[in-house]
């Protein structure tokens, strides 16, 4: 009979395994917390029903439905990826959490690739619960839910890096204030609940270069009016992704 080789192998577990299991303790602590749920899951719903069933906005000659949709999953995106994630990121490295996570293995890339999948995770959750709502007040998009794909992803991508970014310079109090500002102020000016045409024509040419006008404009175009892939929207969308994900990668501090 062979014995059994009780010998110590000490070693950090491989990448993957490390990532797989920071995001499911990501995941595990986004779905338990109730403010993090009502922000980014229960007032996109309650917009979307409300704005939809009351005369509101003027959204043309679109169904208020039709027009609503894609600016609330854009909204959602950026509760979660963005908004959610400062914010729990801010008051984890104030609390100590993020300094002995870096006394793991786990390095800062592997951190901010495991916070990534965790929003992604929590986000396919927000887009099943807002498409059924949607759905059920009448919403039939005129374009495959897949082209919209790409926005949502890179949409994800720039908000996450904005997010860390904010979380890993600024001191949690500080981040917590931030980024419910940006929050309201990117709702109220990001094309989310009514059409970004409504600005002087100056004024929404800068607007159409914030990260949730395009996700909504790039939603829009797919959703609402068929259309194929719009290079501007997803190159505004890009442009975000590489300067706040290099940012946040440079920047970024475990306390």
């Amino acid at each position: 009979m062979t014995a059994l080789d009780l010998t110590p192998a000490p070693g950090a577990a491989p990448l993957g395994r490390m990532v797989a299991a920071q995001a499911g303790a990501e995941i595990r602590a986004i779905l338990r917390n109730g403010e993090q749920l009502l922000l980014t899951l229960i007032i996109p719903v309650l917009l979307l029903v409300g704005f939809s069933l009351a005369p509101l906005v003027d959204v043309g000659q679109a169904r208020r439905i039709d027009f609503l949709t894609p600016g609330v999953l854009a909204l959602a995106i950026m509760s979660t990826a963005f908004t959610g994630q400062a914010i729990a990121t801010g008051f984890e490295r104030r609390y100590g959490v993020l300094k002995r996570l870096g006394a793991t293995p786990l390095s800062r890339a592997g951190l901010l690739l495991a916070k990534t999948l965790a929003v992604l995770a929590v986000e396919l959750l927000q887009i099943v619960v807002i498409v059924g709502v949607a759905l059920a007040l009448g919403w039939r998009p005129a374009g495959s839910l897949l082209a919209a794909v790409p926005y949502l992803l890179l949409g994800t991508a720039a908000f996450s890096g904005l997010g860390l970014l904010m979380a890993g310079v600024l001191r949690a109090e500080a981040t917590l204030a931030a980024a419910n500002l940006v929050y309201l102020v990117l709702l109220g000016c990001g094309g989310v609940v009514f059409p970004l045409s409504v600005f002087p024509g100056g004024v929404e040419s800068v607007l159409e270069l914030l990260p949730i006008s395009a996700l909504t404009g790039g939603l829009r175009a797919v959703l609402m009016d068929g259309e194929g892939l719009a290079l501007g929207p997803l190159a505004v969308l890009a442009a975000w992704t590489v300067v706040t994900l290099g940012l946040a990668a440079r920047t970024f501090r475990w306390e």
